[in-house]
């Protein structure tokens, strides 16, 4: 399992891998959080043992906190609000629900350079590149994993910024589970019941929440033309 925020430097646009059947799967309504686990572990040792396809998963979840392999008890500020799982990726606490679109990228590592940190760095990427559709300026931070936006062109105060996606991955035998949350339109309240990834200097935002009116299909649409330009393979080897 991974929990990385040592910064990575500044790199020239990713080179994607060449084009390889990956599966794109929406659920159409929210996923119970242990019904989300089962699946990606069923479908790792799939990929790993060659009898299934890459998976990249669309979904929400209904409310809840995961808690990642460096979550701290004292982050959890309401435990009784939402159920609490463990999520077994890296990083600490963070909010699921509706109006987040939640990605579980599955993916063989070991065809795409088998470099962890590259890998996040390219998620990052892709998250960066699906805000951009929308006008959005997405950024990283140096020891912060994750994307954020600088909240002054939109009113904040300069130095503002607020977290708009979160990334806490897993890895075993190379193959990659648990992905990225972007914040669409969820009920931003949710998230004061816990310390979102341990950093309570910085607030959190949504695409809405900036002004932007998109629906989730927009965004699942950003979100795969995004990736085939990241990762070099679209739906069915586009």
């Amino acid at each position: 399992m991974t929990d990385l925020t040592a910064p990575i430097p500044p790199s020239a646009d990713p080179v994607p891998t060449p084009a390889q059947a990956v599966e794109w799967r929406i659920s159409d309504t929210p996923v119970p959080y242990p019904d989300a686990l089962a699946e990606m572990e069923a479908r790792v040792e799939a990929i790993r043992a060659g009898t299934a396809p890459e998976l990249v998963w669309l979904l929400e979840h209904p409310p809840l906190y995961t808690a990642g392999t460096s979550a701290r008890e004292e982050d959890l500020l309401e435990p009784g609000r939402f159920p609490v799982y463990q999520a077994g990726r890296g990083g600490q606490f963070t909010y699921h629900g509706p109006g987040q679109r939640v990605a579980y990228v599955m993916l063989d590592l070991k065809t795409r350079g088998a470099d962890i940190r590259a890998f996040v760095h390219d998620l990052e990427e892709w998250l960066i590149r699906t805000l951009a559709a929308f006008n959005i300026r997405g950024e990283r931070r140096e020891g912060r994993v994750g994307i954020w936006v600088d909240k002054q062109p939109y009113g904040g105060a300069p130095g503002q910024e607020d977290k708009i996606a979160a990334i806490g991955v897993r890895v075993r035998r190379w193959v990659s589970f648990h992905g990225v949350a972007l914040n669409v339109e969820p009920d931003l309240s949710h998230f004061a019941g816990i310390v979102p990834c341990g950093i309570s200097e910085h607030g959190v935002t949504s695409i809405v929440a900036l002004g932007h009116l998109v629906t989730m299909e927009d965004v699942d649409a950003a979100l795969i033309a995004s990736f085939a330009e990241v990762f070099g393979g679209g739906p069915d080897g586009e």
